[in-house]
């Protein structure tokens, strides 16, 4: 075998060896990084402090401020919105006070159910009293089973290190055999 290839190889197997030593270092210090869970609410979370709370459309805003809102709300704000569409579960009763509540209400629960993801330009409040009727159901606070699915790639950074070690040891042996 030439001193080239046995260079390339040599070279290859240590650029393995370090990659699997810095990304244990990384993975080490990802591990220490890891938040300590507290039992006290998040800031401006009201919903754990006075039991559950909705967010719902203020009776009597202007109908301009409260249709700004609910297009903000379904657009930028990206509440699910499709409940209210027609056909869906909360598309019924089909009025803008209905519709602007079921999407605020969808806004604060995804977004900490702090005190400034319900005021939509002082058109929305929060409010004590479950707003669901028949089959339209709003959010409360909680874990959702969306948010429960693993968002881990099929394969650890250690596992690829891994196999790019076995295979560096592979061509190695091919080699060492020519």
């Amino acid at each position: 075998m030439t001193l080239k290839v046995w260079i390339f190889l040599s070279l290859l197997v240590m650029k393995c060896f370090v990659v699997l030593k810095v990304e244990g270092m990384v993975q080490e210090k990802e591990d220490a990084t890891i938040p300590m869970t507290s039992l006290s609410p998040p800031e401006g979370n009201i919903t754990f402090l006075g039991g559950t709370t909705w967010c719902v459309a203020r009776a009597g805003a202007p109908q301009l401020d409260l249709q700004n809102a609910l297009d903000w709300a379904c657009g930028l704000g990206m509440a699910d919105c499709r409940p209210i569409q027609v056909g869906g579960p909360c598309f019924e009763p089909n009025t803008l006070l209905s519709h602007a509540s079921f999407a605020f209400n969808n806004y604060y629960q995804q977004n900490g159910n702090s005190d400034i993801a319900c005021n939509f330009g002082g058109t929305a409040m929060l409010t004590k009293i479950n707003p669901s009727h028949e089959k339209c159901i709003y959010a409360t606070s909680g874990p959702r089973i969306e948010d429960m699915k693993s968002a881990a790639p099929p394969f650890s950074k250690e596992s690829l290190s891994i196999m790019w070690l076995k295979i560096a040891m592979i061509l190695l042996l091919l080699y060492s055999g020519s």
